[in-house]
Order: structure tokens, then sequence, then C-alpha cells
């Protein structure tokens, strides 16, 4: 049976790729950190580390038992977590997971008022994976709630999902940019305009995947800027250094930005809430309540300018 003790010692001598800096960080001594490095790999059958008189490096399979031990180290630790949560008798802790959008949008955030405000005394833990790790936490039992980009597949036999967030895209312009005075805006008065692109971490093809969509749509961008989130674009349009789709959530604060709809652009972001069929806790299912509740105040809504 693996020691998750091994599993730590073998990830921070991964990381660091010398034993020595290893063992200062886990305030151990280099030889039993040595050792028990040596009886991991004896154990598995596996050579973990090429090993020289200069340095220590991951093998092939090194690198790729360290990806999927950090994996279950997070779950060891959310799993920690939940135990120690249980066993001071918060019945009302929460573990959820979520992406960027759940949190900029303001669907996170007012869901987790909400709770706040009704049962002030639950312990929320939050987790910024991707969604595969998400839906696994949710099979492991170690999340309670996902907020993820897509549904679960519809035969999956444990998890259930709802939508919860359809965000239209937006047209951002810096407030004096030629584009901001049109009440219509065109594909072609977008055609080779300077652009700020939003990035899509869960998506390596994002990039080809924005140009085809531009494209379909009549235009052809010139992107000059790549944004990590959306509230990054719009701080760039801001500044005047380009233009940018952004989900209208994403737009309602920002300052010298206005907004167009674009009738001709049918794209949306959108956000689920998934969860285990099972609820184990009322609270979780209390929590689903909140997070599905209908969002009715519209004073979030940005002008159009």
């Amino acid at each position: 049976m693996l020691d998750l003790r091994q599993l730590r010692y073998f990830v921070a001598v991964a990381e660091t790729e010398h034993v020595g800096r290893a063992a200062e960080k886990l305030h151990i001594s280099q030889s039993p950190l040595s050792r028990q490095i040596a009886q991991l790999e004896k154990d598995l059958g596996l050579l973990l580390f090429e090993r020289s008189q200069q340095r220590i490096r991951l093998t092939a399979d090194g690198r790729t038992f360290l990806s999927e031990t950090q994996a279950l180290l997070r779950h060891a630790d959310r799993l920690e977590n939940l135990g120690r949560r249980l066993g001071r008798g918060e019945e009302g802790g929460l573990c959820v997971g979520y992406l960027g959008d759940a949190m900029h949008s303001g669907a996170l955030p007012r869901a987790l008022r909400d709770l706040h405000e009704a049962r002030p005394g639950i312990h929320v833990a939050l987790y910024n994976l991707p969604p595969a790790e998400q839906f696994e936490g949710l099979r492991q039992r170690s999340l309670d709630i996902a907020l993820v980009p897509e549904p679960p597949p519809q035969d999956d036999p444990d998890l259930r999902g709802a939508l919860l967030l359809e965000d239209p895209l937006l047209l951002a312009v810096p407030e004096q940019h030629p584009l901001a005075a049109r009440a219509e805006v065109r594909p072609e008065d977008l055609d080779g305009r300077p652009w700020v692109a939003v990035e899509d971490s869960q998506d390596p093809a994002w990039r080809d995947a924005f140009m085809a969509s531009c494209a379909a749509s009549g235009f052809r961008p010139d992107i000059r800027f790549e944004a990590t989130e959306p509230l990054t674009a719009t701080g760039l349009v801001a500044s005047g250094l380009g233009l940018a789709l952004v989900q209208r959530s994403m737009v309602r604060a920002a300052q010298n930005v206005v907004v167009r709809e674009l009738p001709w652009l049918d794209e949306t972001v959108r956000l689920w809430a998934v969860w285990h069929r099972i609820d184990l806790r009322p609270v979780v299912a209390a929590f689903r309540s909140i997070v599905l509740a209908p969002v009715t105040d519209s004073a979030d809504s940005p002008p159009l300018g």
C-alpha cells in the first residue's frame, strides 16, 4: 500500500530536483529522505529519478507518476479537511469546486453570500480545479458541488447537472474608439482591428477555434494580446489596446469601456452546477438550491453605451 508520507517526500524531491533542498523544505535530514525515496522505488519496482553527481531529475515514468501523485495528494488533503470538519461536528462543512468564470461572473459569490446569510455557521472550502478533477472529486465525495463549463455525460451513472448561467458575449470597445459611437456594429467593422483575445486554458487549440468562429461570423481579428481571463482583457480594452469579446457579467463594473451587442454573433459562455446523485448531507442539497436559485436582480447588467 502506498505511504502518503513517502509520496509527499517524492513530490518535494521532484519539485526541487535536489535532495538537500527537499530535506530542508521537509525539515528532515538528507539521509532518511534518500532512503525513503529508494524504498518507494523498490516497492513500486520503478525508477523514478535519474541520478548523477551534479543533480537528480525525473525519468519519463517519474514525470507521469508525479502528475498522478500530486492529484492524489490534493484529494487526500480535501478528504482530511472533510474528516476534521466532521470530527468537529461541523455538519455544515462544504467543499466546492469551481473555475474562474464562476467567480468572475458573480454566480459563486452570490451563492456564498446567500448561504452565509441563511446559515452563517457553515464552513466552505473552495478549490479552483480543472473540470475533470472536479468530476472526479464529486465521484470520490471529496467535493460536494462543482461549477464547470459543461455538464457530465448524459449516461453518467453518478453525476447530475443543471445549467446555472448563460452569459452572452458582448463586444468591448475603448470609450474613445470610433466604434463606441455607433449604434450598430457589423462584422466588416471588426475586420483587421487590433484585438485582445481571451485564452481558454482548458482547450490547447483555443486560438484556432476562436479564429474559426470569427471567420464564420465574417471578420478576422488582428490579435495583439492574449489575456488569461476576461477581466484582464477588459482592462486592456479600457487602455485602448484593442477590442475584445467579453461576457456580459464581466463588464458590468468596467470603466472607460463601452459594450455593444452583436445580434449576428450567437455566442454564449455557459456554466453548469454538477453534483453527485446521492446527497449524504442535507446541507449539500440546501446549497445546491441556493446556487440554482434564479437571479432576479438586473441592476448588475451593464449599460450598452
